[in-house]
C-alpha cells in the first residue's frame, strides 16, 4: 500500500522502503481498511472517526481490565471506580473521550476525570505514575488508566517527507486499560501483581522538534528525528540511574524490564546504555513484532505480557517510556503478593 501511494512521488523509494523490513515489525492492527487510504479525507472527516472510535475501543478494554481473570478474583463494578486518567495523542475532543464513554458504561457521576494529551509514546508510563499519585492522596481510590492511539488516522498521503515514512513503517493502532488501586484498597488477586514504589520525569529543554506533530490544515504530520536512539544513548542512562539511586535500587537489581518499544533502534539504544542483554528487552520487541509501536498504550501490552509471565513476589521491575517533549517517564515496580 505505501509503495502504491509514494510511487513517482518520493525519489529512490525502493531504498527507503527498506525502513519497513529493517523495523522487523510482523503485523499490526489498523481501524481503517486499506481502500481508506486511497481517498482524500479532511481533518474533520479523520477526527469524526477518531472520536467514533476511541469511544468504542475505551469501552472494549475498561470492560475487560474490570473482568479480567488472569489478575482479578472477582469483577470490578465501573460505579466502583474514583478516577479515570485518559491518553490519547492522535485525536481533538472536547469533551474528552472518558466524558463520552461515561453515557455508555455506567461510572459514578462523581468520577474525577483527568484527561492527558500531548504526550505520545510517554503517555501509558505517564497515566501510571499520575494514577499513583492521585492514589498516594486517595489510598482508598480506584484509578483506571485508558490510552487509547489511532495513529493509522493521521496517516499523510500527500506528505513525501522522511518522517512521514519513518512513521507509516513503524506506527500502528491500539487500546489499553490498567487499574491502579490505594493502599487500603483490597482486592482478591490471582497472582502476584506490581507495586508502584516510585516513579520520576525527565524533560530535554528545547527539544521539541525530536518527536510530535506538526498540525496542518490536512491535519498531524509525524515529527520524528532520527537521533532519537543517540539522544537515548546519552540522556537515558543517567535520568535512570539517578532515579534508581534515589530508592537504594541497583540496575543489576531489575528483574523485569518494562520498556516501550519506541522502534528496533530504540530497544538498541536500552541496551546499550544500560548494560542490558537482549533476554531484558525480549518481551518489548515480541510486542513491537507483534503489533507495532501503538504509541502511548504499548508499555502497557508490554506489562500486561510481565504481569503474565512474573509469578515471583519481592521482585523488581522498571517500566520506562520516552516521548514529546523530549520526554521520560519511569515507574519502579515490586512484584507483591
Amino acid at each position: 500500500m505505501t509503495k502504491e501511494l509514494f510511487q513517482h512521488k518520493i525519489p529512490k523509494l525502493e531504498r527507503l522502503l527498506k525502513v519497513f523490513e529493517n523495523g522487523e515489525i510482523k503485523t499490526r492492527n489498523l481501524c481503517v481498511s486499506p481502500d481508506w487510504y486511497r481517498e482524500d479525507h479532511t481533518f474533520e472527516e479523520r477526527n469524526e472517526l477518531y472520536i467514533k472510535l476511541a469511544t468504542e475501543y475505551s469501552v472494549e478494554v475498561i470492560q475487560k481490565c474490570l473482568t479480567n481473570r488472569s489478575f482479578l478474583q472477582q469483577d470490578i463494578s465501573t460505579e466502583d471506580i474514583d478516577a479515570i486518567i485518559f491518553i490519547s495523542s492522535t485525536g481533538i475532543s472536547t469533551p474528552s473521550i472518558d466524558a463520552r464513554v461515561m453515557n455508555i458504561l455506567p461510572f459514578s457521576n462523581e468520577l474525577v476525570r483527568i484527561p492527558l494529551w500531548g504526550l505520545g509514546c510517554a503517555g501509558g508510563a505517564a497515566g501510571i505514575s499520575r494514577a499513583s499519585d492521585y492514589c498516594k492522596a486517595h489510598p482508598k481510590a480506584k484509578v483506571l488508566v485508558v490510552c487509547v492511539e489511532l495513529c493509522s488516522l493521521t496517516f499523510q498521503k500527500d506528505d513525501y517527507s522522511k518522517s512521514n515514512l519513518v512513521g507509516t513503517s513503524l506506527f500502528a493502532d491500539g487500546a489499553a486499560c490498567a487499574l491502579v488501586c490505594g493502599d487500603d484498597v483490597e482486592l482478591e488477586q490471582n497472582v502476584p501483581i506490581p507495586y508502584i514504589k516510585g516513579s520520576g520525569s525527565k524533560w530535554m529543554p528545547d527539544s521539541e522538534d525530536v518527536m510530535g506533530w506538526d498540525v496542518k490544515n490536512s491535519g498531524l504530520h509525524v515529527v520524528f528525528s532520527k537521533s532519537i536512539p543517540v539522544i537515548i544513548s546519552k540522556w537515558l542512562g543517567p535520568f535512570i540511574h539517578e532515579f534508581l539511586n534515589k530508592y537504594d535500587v541497583l540496575p543489576e537489581q531489575i528483574v523485569n524490564f518494562v520498556a516501550h518499544p519506541g522502534g528496533k533502534k530504540v530497544l538498541q539504544a536500552y541496551e546499550e546504555t544500560m548494560n542490558l542483554t537482549t533476554e531484558h528487552t525480549d518481551v518489548s520487541r515480541e510486542i513491537l513484532q507483534k503489533n507495532g509501536n501503538m504509541s502511548s498504550p504499548t508499555v502497557l501490552y508490554v506489562l500486561e505480557q510481565f504481569m503474565l509471565n512474573e509469578k515471583r513476589a519481592d521482585t523488581l521491575g522498571l517500566l520506562v517510556a520516552l516521548g514529546p517533549g523530549f520526554s521520560g517517564e519511569v515507574v519502579l515496580l515490586e512484584w507483591r503478593e
